[in-house]
Formats: C-alpha cells, sequence, structure tokens
C-alpha cells in the first residue's frame, strides 16, 4: 500500500520536557524505529507537527532586536528542514543502506480571505501558566488560548487547499523513496495575479494537511499516529470507550476538542469521504498492526458511501 504516516507532536517532544536538540532526537529516533516495520512492504511518506519548534524559533528571533522576526512562513520552512533532518538520519540508521529516504520542503496553498485569519487557533510554541502567557501576549502582541491546564500562544491556521510539490512527491515514491514532507502542515502560501507565490503569517493544521497530501497523491492509507491507542468517546468519564471501526457519519456525531482529537477526526473523515479507502488513528507504538488493521481506530467508508462509489464505478466502465 501506499501511506501516509502522520506524527503527532508526542513523536518529536512530549508534553512538559524541555525543548532541547538531544530530547527530540531521542523521540524522533523511537518513531524511526517504528516507522521501519512497515516501510519493508509498504511505500510510506511521512508528515510531522512543528508546534513547538516553530514557537520556539519564533521566541528566539524575538530575542534579537537589530533586525525584525523572521515571519512564520520562513520559520515553518526551517522547523520543515530541521525536523525531517533528524527524522531522515534516524530513519536511515534503521533501514538498509539501499532505501532511500528524502526530506521535502512542501508549499501549501491557502486562500488569503480565510476567515482563520481572523481567528487564530493554531497553538505553537512552549506552555505557559496563565499570569505568564498574558504577559508575554501584551508584550508581544500575542493571542493566546487556554492548552489543557497551561496557556499557549495561537496563531491563524487556515485550511489547506494544494500542495504544490506533490509531482515531485509522487516521483520520488513511486522511485521507492520514502518521502518526508508537508512538516508542520507545509509552509503557508498564497498565489497572487501573475503565478506569483508568497509566503503568508500562519501555521497550517498537520493533521489537515497530511489528509489532503494523502488525497493529492492517491494513499492506499491515511493513519495519524498519536500518543493515544484510539479515539475515544465519552473521554475522561466512567463511560469512556474507544472506537475500534466506525465510519465518518458516526465520528461527526460527537464531539471532539478542537485542540487536540478534533483536527485529527476531520482529516481522517475527509480522506475516506473523499477517496472511498481506509484511514486509521492510534498510538505510533502500535504503528505495524494500525496499518495491518488490527489496532487503533479505524475509520472505513460509509455503508451508502461505498455503495455510490460502487455505482460511479459501474457507470464508468459501462
Amino acid at each position: 500500500m501506499r501511506i501516509v504516516i502522520a506524527l503527532g507532536g508526542n513523536a518529536l517532544l512530549r508534553r512538559g520536557e524541555p525543548l532541547t536538540a538531544d530530547n527530540q532526537r531521542a523521540n524522533i529516533r523511537i518513531a524511526a524505529e517504528r516507522i521501519a516495520t512497515v516501510v519493508p512492504d509498504h511505500e510510506v511518506v511521512i508528515a510531522h507537527g512543528n508546534g513547538p519548534q516553530v514557537g520556539l524559533l519564533a521566541l528566539q528571533a524575538a530575542a534579537y532586536e537589530d533586525v525584525r522576526p523572521y515571519p512564520l512562513d520562513v520559520l515553518g520552512a526551517q522547523t520543515e528542514a530541521m525536523i525531517g533532518y533528524v527524522i531522515e538520519q534516524e530513519l536511515g540508521n534503521v533501514l538498509p543502506l539501499e532505501k532511500h529516504i528524502a526530506t521535502l520542503l512542501t508549499m501549501v496553498r491557502v486562500d488569503p480571505e480565510d476567515p482563520a485569519f481572523q481567528n487564530p487557533t493554531k497553538f505553537i510554541g512552549p506552555i505557559y501558566m496563565q499570569e505568564e502567557a498574558e504577559r508575554l501576549a501584551a508584550e508581544n502582541g500575542w493571542a493566546i488560548r487556554p492548552d489543557g491546564s497551561s496557556y499557549r500562544r495561537v496563531v491563524a491556521s487556515p485550511e489547506p487547499q494544494h500542495i504544490y510539490e506533490v509531482p515531485s512527491i509522487r516521483s520520488l515514491v513511486e522511485n521507492g523513496t520514502v518521502v518526508i514532507c508537508a512538516g508542520g502542515g507545509g509552509i503557508p502560501t498564497v498565489l497572487e495575479p501573475g503565478r506569483i507565490l508568497r509566503g503568508v503569517e500562519a501555521v497550517i493544521d498537520k493533521d489537515l494537511a497530511s489528509s489532503l497530501l494523502a488525497r493529492e497523491i492517491d494513499a492506499d492509507l491515511l493513519v495519524i499516529a498519536t500518543d493515544v491507542d484510539g479515539v475515544y468517546v465519552d473521554w475522561g468519564t466512567p463511560d469512556q470507550r474507544r472506537l475500534t471501526e466506525t465510519t465518518p457519519s458516526e465520528l461527526r456525531a460527537f464531539d471532539f476538542a478542537a485542540g487536540s482529537m478534533g483536527p485529527k477526526v476531520e482529516a481522517v473523515c475527509r480522506f475516506v469521504e473523499h477517496t472511498g479507502r481506509a484511514a486509521a488513528i492510534g498510538s505510533l507504538s502500535d504503528i505495524a498492526d494500525i496499518v495491518a488493521g488490527v489496532a487503533g481506530t479505524r475509520v472505513v467508508p460509509d455503508a451508502d458511501a461505498t455503495t455510490a462509489g460502487q455505482d460511479r464505478e459501474l457507470a464508468v466502465s459501462g
């Protein structure tokens, strides 16, 4: 199968860990060992988050006052390369020498009129206590929101519309290369008159970008790898239960937290609805079993959607 694996932030940095290079490499080494188990039998494309990393770079840039801080699209490109480098290196350390791996900077088109620019929701950077977060917000003109019991900076997160490097990604995958791309949701870019591309101040949601990537490269399976073993309903209550197999319509009947499981559920629903193929959410440690269909939460098409897809195929073949 052709599989897109979207690594959650826990694959790079566990909540509360210092944002050191050593911590990130140690976590990525574990992720690489897990992913390596599915590479021999499948075409694999890896996407990943960058929220803590792009936030750290923004803080570092703001600390040097002789020049204006670099914009978020440039910082996004930096984190794509930085994180991709470590994933590529650690994956190369556990895969056979003959297996090719490539990291590809990825530009993603967004709509400059997207309402998300007026309503920042995407968490970036480290966590703060409320008092410190409010002080930093006042000093830097940030927007902040609660993230669990802490607070974090939030920035605009427009909808991903198209990935410009899809032809290159396809070519690499078809020639047996493991591709690392769409890091942090990709570099947010708008297309201006005259076919002029320009980066914008935003961070695209990694899960939604991964769903778009999976659709645009014709993937057979989208896997959202996170730090829980699947999608739970009634989370945090005595009645909580994990969904083993479900459909987009069933998932959409529940409310999931916008800052955590919500984007992941939306991402898999979109992939399944657009392609008629399966997607899954589960623990990175179970990645081989998730691909095999025996772990995580597997999302399959609704029965009526499957029937409609079969009818369309019959109509076309007829």
